[in-house]
């Protein structure tokens, strides 16, 4: 074999091995089912809607849907801003929580929920997870502290 065949093959496998596709490292996640929201606000308030969650805990969105599938709001996120909209317009923010709390009367852990929905334990400051339920797709979730009081329901879709 001549230096010139030889290096032509080589060439030619180092592309081979360039080309080959590799698997896609999946980073993002999606759930989908029904949450039930109450904070004891005054006046108390409650949420019931389906909802779909995609993403990660860094850049995500959350749909909020009517039971026919109509989106009642949507809130999205990137590491550098978070949007809210909703049928009366659209609000932007750098402050997730902030977002959320004008959602839903008040701050839900949404870094924490996707740990809580993949079944691991997440630590956030009043709240508690009851993921004794995983494994059939339910999930509690209560906080105490720092007021109102709120306790969050989900049942996923199986």
């Amino acid at each position: 074999m001549n230096w010139r065949r030889a290096g032509i093959l080589l060439f030619a496998w180092t592309l081979t091995g360039c080309a080959t596709p590799r698997p896609p490292v999946q980073t993002d996640a999606f759930w989908s089912g029904r949450l039930a929201l109450q904070v004891q606000s005054e006046p108390p308030q409650q949420w019931f809607a389906n909802f779909e969650l995609q993403g990660t805990a860094e850049q995500g969105e959350l749909l909020l849907l009517s039971p026919i599938g109509t989106t009642l709001a949507k809130l999205s996120w990137t590491p550098i801003a978070a949007r809210l909209e909703q049928s009366g317009g659209s609000v932007q923010s750098n402050n997730l929580s902030s977002l959320s709390e004008r959602l839903t009367g008040t701050a839900l852990p949404i870094a924490a929920l996707f740990e809580w929905l993949a079944g691991r334990p997440a630590q956030v400051q009043g709240w508690q997870a009851d993921l004794s339920g995983h494994a059939q797709g339910h999930l509690q979730a209560q906080r105490t502290q720092p007021a109102p009081a709120t306790a969050l329901r989900i049942v996923l879709d199986q």
